[in-house]
């Protein structure tokens, strides 16, 4: 992160490009979810892979260290150090870091690890048999074909859960409907929100006939997680994108764009206008190479452009991308307004979690409590956690 100067008082101050993230957004996010599972009757465990952020996570719960998510084990021990002690580490594990897992196991942590195999179970129980302790695990279950873990009727899914069970690790299932975000209407949301548990209530059925015991059944996805009606038979939901939202969800319709609590300030640095181009300091290394809106209706480019204060500048668009440099023009190629060089702006990222990974941290502000001058003031600067 750019750390702010001393003399930083507002967005116009610190070297850009930098992280902004809009709290007063960012709780709204964070409740408009919390009160859905409310209502769902299940509990929420925010996936933080998203901020990445210990003060983010403060943000839930009243502060509290609620169950969380994590997609590394450098963010389970900076949880852990930040006193939370209910963890997911939802990547299907490697055998070689269960000595880290056991080490936060040792400390009071309850951090459950993911598989989706009699390889990894056979791993987990001669490793926690060393050690001494048992390894809390789920089993990850495939709903949709998207990336890892067993289907329903899998002879793989027995055989694992009893290789668990036997080394008093079995902890339940897991499941996460990675295509929904390829659901662009709110019935295909809905439909996979229904699959998602379909699915996973299924696989805890099949170790439960099987004489198995079966605590955990965690689903989520964003998409999902906004479009489900019933969790019968579910214990959790997760989702981490929600806190920010980006342009892939508003383009799914999750959201709206007022929703977006991330974005990367940059600073005009030339003009091409033989192009119809403006040339900014933030490049890739800054949002990203994600482009997960050019398969939607809605291609945003690189990201959405506003004014300091989170106004869209009417059809500018960050079109191209190389590793220091970005190029605004407008979506139907007409003349680009007048921004002189100098001229600071806001891009709104195509995919948060890899916006915010190019970033050490985040400058904050409030839209709540920001007055109508040029340039919002920062609130406090917040570490990520980096690294794996």
């Amino acid at each position: 992160m750019n750390t702010a100067p001393a003399t930083a008082r507002t967005l116009a101050d610190p070297d850009t490009p930098f992280a902004v993230v809009d709290v007063h957004k960012t709780l709204r996010n964070i409740e408009r979810l919390a009160t859905r599972a409310d209502r769902l009757g299940v509990t929420l465990r925010p996936h933080v892979k998203t901020a990445k952020s210990l003060d983010v996570a403060a943000l839930m719960h009243g502060g509290a260290r609620c169950p969380v998510t994590v997609s590394t084990l450098a963010e389970a021990e900076a949880f852990a150090d930040g006193g939370y002690t209910d963890i997911t580490y939802a990547v299907g594990i490697d055998p070689h870091k269960l000595p880290r897992v056991i080490a936060l196991l040792r400390r009071g942590v309850r951090l459950r690890v993911l598989l989706d195999s009699p390889e990894q179970a056979r791993s987990v129980a001669d490793a926690a048999h060393r050690a001494g302790i048992a390894i809390p695990a789920l089993i990850e279950i495939d709903c949709d074909g998207h990336r890892g873990g067993l289907t329903t009727d899998a002879p793989a899914l027995i055989e694992t859960g009893r290789l668990l069970h036997r080394a008093g690790g079995l902890d339940g299932v897991l499941t996460h409907a990675g295509e929904s975000y390829a659901a662009h209407t709110p019935e295909e949301q809905r439909l996979a929100a229904k699959n998602e548990r379909d699915t996973a209530v299924a696989a805890a059925g099949k170790l439960r006939a099987a004489g198995l015991p079966v605590a955990v059944v965690s689903v989520g996805s964003t998409p999902t997680a906004h479009a489900a009606e019933d969790l019968t038979g579910v214990t959790e939901l997760r989702a981490g994108n929600y806190v920010f939202f980006d342009l892939v969800m508003a383009g799914l319709g999750v959201c709206r764009i007022d929703d977006l609590a991330l974005s990367v300030v940059v600073t005009v640095i030339g003009h091409r206008p033989e192009h119809g181009w403006i040339v900014t300091d933030g490049g890739w290394m800054a949002m990203s190479r994600d482009r997960g809106t050019a398969g939607q209706p809605q291609d945003q480019g690189y990201g959405l452009v506003t004014d300091l204060n989170g106004t869209l500048l009417g059809d500018l668009v960050m079109t191209a991308a190389s590793q220091e440099h970005g190029t605004l023009t407008t979506r139907d190629g007409t003349t680009p307004p007048d921004l002189p060089i100098g001229t600071r702006l806001r891009i709104l990222p195509n995919h948060a979690c890899a916006t915010a990974a190019q970033h050490h941290g985040y400058h904050i502000i409030d839209s709540a409590r920001s007055g109508a001058g040029p340039a919002p003031a920062i609130e406090a600067c917040w570490p990520r956690v980096t690294g794996w």
